[in-house]
């Protein structure tokens, strides 16, 4: 099911004057060479809801993205912010607006959502809880991902080995198309327990990474994958993405970064099993340490 992102998209070459050292002939070197950069621009995403016998279209979010599969991103965010809890919620996506100069695709989307489904309106005003980012209080933020009606992960099916797990972040470098070219971009993938690489999502923001991974599970109608598998993740381990890991339903999340402490009590309280530091040597895990099989194979 994975479906990569298009390399014209997310990256793009620039000219560059590259210097280096040459050690034995004790100079340092110069060259005017191209290279290539991750795209970095914003989205804007525009709701198309029904507000009684009338279609109302509102601005949500802007968001600094990759450019490349921004459906997916959409459907992820609308998803983890609690507006939608299924790909019958929303009818079809639409690009709108202009292309801006030396842009190849629109930065301004429109979700148009199912007629009659009823959406919240404050938080389609952006009354969203804040994020750890911005310094909101720990107790807040958990307490708003529980407003959310998010059941907590009871269920063991989903068990690694260790090996299995150190594994992971090579696994998921391996399939990383743009950052093999830029270096530039985070990734989060879904894996199954054995190791395998189902889906894959680029982009210069973690959390729109996920966003991708999970809204591309909900457009394809696979979002039991989610619920059956693991979430691999570049970078360290924010709330945030342990927020939406635990809103999709994914039982266990191994980063190649450290977790917050924030990250850690949200994981616990939802039954994740959250993994840091995985350097392909070593990993820590800080909750639910039960679905990590320490028997010999």
């Amino acid at each position: 099911m994975n479906k990569p992102q298009e390399n014209n998209v997310g990256q793009r070459q620039v000219s560059i004057k590259r210097y280096s050292s040459d050690a034995a002939q004790n100079k340092i070197e110069s060259q005017s060479v191209d290279d290539a950069v991750a795209v970095e621009s914003p989205l804007e995403i525009r709701v198309v809801f029904s507000d009684g016998d009338k279609r109302k279209d509102r601005s949500l979010s802007i968001t600094m993205r990759t450019p490349g599969d921004d459906e997916a991103l959409a459907a992820g965010f609308l998803l983890s912010e609690g507006i939608i809890t299924s790909n019958e919620h929303f009818d079809n996506f639409e690009t709108c607006g202009p292309v801006a100069e030396g842009e190849t695709i629109s930065n301004q989307l429109r979700v148009n959502l199912a007629k009659g489904f009823g959406v919240d309106m404050s938080r389609l005003q952006r009354h969203f809880y804040t994020t750890s980012s911005c310094g909101v209080c720990g107790k807040a933020s958990l307490d708003a991902v529980e407003a959310q009606n998010v059941d907590v992960i009871t269920g063991d099916d989903v068990t690694l080995t260790p090996k299995t797990v150190l594994g992971m972040p090579a696994q998921l470098q391996n399939r990383q198309s743009i950052f093999g070219t830029t270096g530039g971009l985070h990734a989060a993938g879904l894996l199954t327990p054995a190791g395998q690489v189902l889906t894959l999502a680029e982009d210069v923001g973690r959390h729109n990474a996920v966003d991708k991974l999970v809204g591309r599970c909900l457009i394809e109608n696979q979002t039991h994958l989610l619920k059956q598998n693991v979430l691999v993740v570049s970078g360290r381990a924010s709330f945030e993405l342990v927020q939406k890991a635990a809103i999709a339903g994914i039982p266990v999340m191994v980063a190649v970064g450290a977790p917050s402490s924030l990250a850690i009590e949200l994981a616990d309280r939802f039954g994740i099993t959250l993994i840091g530091f995985n350097s392909g040597k070593k990993f820590n895990v800080y909750t639910h340490s039960q679905r990590i099989n320490d028997s010999p194979s």
